[in-house]
């Protein structure tokens, strides 16, 4: 994200705004996928795997006991949602503000606000999808 702000400051060319939704569209999505496959391996683990070990072995039930504790914080619902919000700011909002510097600075050319207005549509749909896979419930 630097390097596109820096690049657009030092080339005095609005129109390298429209890289920065692309690169926040790859880096968010990425972050979202790996952050959602950690969770549902801390699914499986509560909820599958855990049980099933602790009935082969017949021990405690909380095998994996880590895979519960830090889920009962008190602090850990604020901690998500804050997290949300970080989310979304790094991933939507920075490069939604950049589309509106480049929406002050356009001049009439129709191709690189269609492009904008794409890129807007990519980074609402990144910002909702980011919101349902929040897991904010305790």
């Amino acid at each position: 994200m630097a390097a596109v702000i820096a690049t657009t400051a030092s080339a005095d060319d609005c129109a390298f705004l429209l890289l920065l939704p692309p690169v926040s569209l790859i880096l968010g999505w990425t972050y979202l996928v790996n952050d959602e496959k950690i969770s549902a391996i801390g699914r499986y683990v509560r909820a599958d795997l855990g049980p099933r070990l602790s009935a082969l072995t017949g021990e405690d039930p909380q095998a994996f006991g880590w895979e519960t504790a830090h889920r009962s914080d008190r602090r850990r619902v604020t901690r998500k949602y804050g997290q949300l919000m970080i989310d979304l700011l790094t991933f939507c909002l920075i490069p939604a503000s950049a589309l509106c510097a480049f929406w002050f600075s356009v001049g009439d050319e129709p191709l690189p606000v269609l492009i904008s207005v794409a890129e807007l549509a990519a980074l609402l749909a990144l910002g909702v999808q980011i919101v349902l896979y929040a897991d904010l419930q305790h």
